[in-house]
């Protein structure tokens, strides 16, 4: 009964807050990701990646990025996905005028992978958004399709935050249109296969990435 109760008071709540409180929304300046590098310090993007259609509408995304960067040697290899949403209101009929963020923890499963490990980490980032300081978590998954593996790191950057729980996202979202009139946010995904199963290989790999990447994303990604 108790959890009846509490969700009729969301809805209301959150009918409330909707109607009343964010009649506007507002939609932050930032630059378009057509401005990223491809070379990120020693890490050279390959060959950005475009989506069809179909699969864009389906997403939601306003702005996006992909790309495999190698480094000078070539020997690792990493996948960045940036995907940016301007708002994440959900426009009438939903279906394909979704536009929230979709959790890779849902989209990876229907794309074939298996997650063999799941966990929620700190990483520390050279470059946080404002406001935010020291350790930030991130989501960590080992993921498996046949022979395959791959290890991928996740997180939310939104509003100035960066969450690793998708659970977080809504309830901050939330908040944020109710006070700042915002629910722009971007999934940051960052993808490295693992070579001969080496796990420390491709943990080093993100690690010396991210280290070079991060500081970038403030140009693009709204506080």
């Amino acid at each position: 009964m108790i959890h009846f109760v509490v969700a009729i008071l969301f809805i209301g709540l959150n009918f409330y807050t909707y109607q009343f409180l964010a009649t506007e929304e507002v939609i932050p300046e930032r630059e378009s990701f057509a401005a990223f590098p491809d070379h990120v310090s020693e890490w050279r993007c390959t060959g950005r990646e475009r989506m069809p259609a179909a699969v864009l509408r389906n997403l939601g995304a306003s702005d996006y990025y992909i790309c495999n960067f190698v480094n000078e040697d070539q020997s690792a290899l990493v996948n960045l996905y940036l995907g940016y949403h301007e708002t994440q209101v959900r426009k009438e009929g939903g279906g394909a005028g979704e536009n929230s963020i979709h959790p890779p923890e849902h989209c990876l499963p229907g794309s074939g992978w298996d997650v063999i490990e799941s966990d929620v980490v700190e990483i520390d980032f050279p470059a946080l958004p404002e406001g935010v300081r020291g350790q930030t978590r991130a989501k960590r998954f080992v993921i498996a399709k046949g022979d395959q593996r791959q290890l991928v790191y996740f997180w939310y950057q939104s509003r100035g935050r960066v969450i690793a729980q998708s659970h977080d996202v809504i309830l901050y979202r939330f908040v944020d249109r109710a006070v700042r009139q915002r629910t722009d946010g971007t999934l940051v995904r960052v993808t490295v296969p693992l070579l001969r199963g080496d796990v420390e290989a491709a943990e080093l790999a993100f690690a010396e990435f991210t280290r070079a990447a991060t500081p970038l994303f403030p140009r693009f990604l709204p506080n």
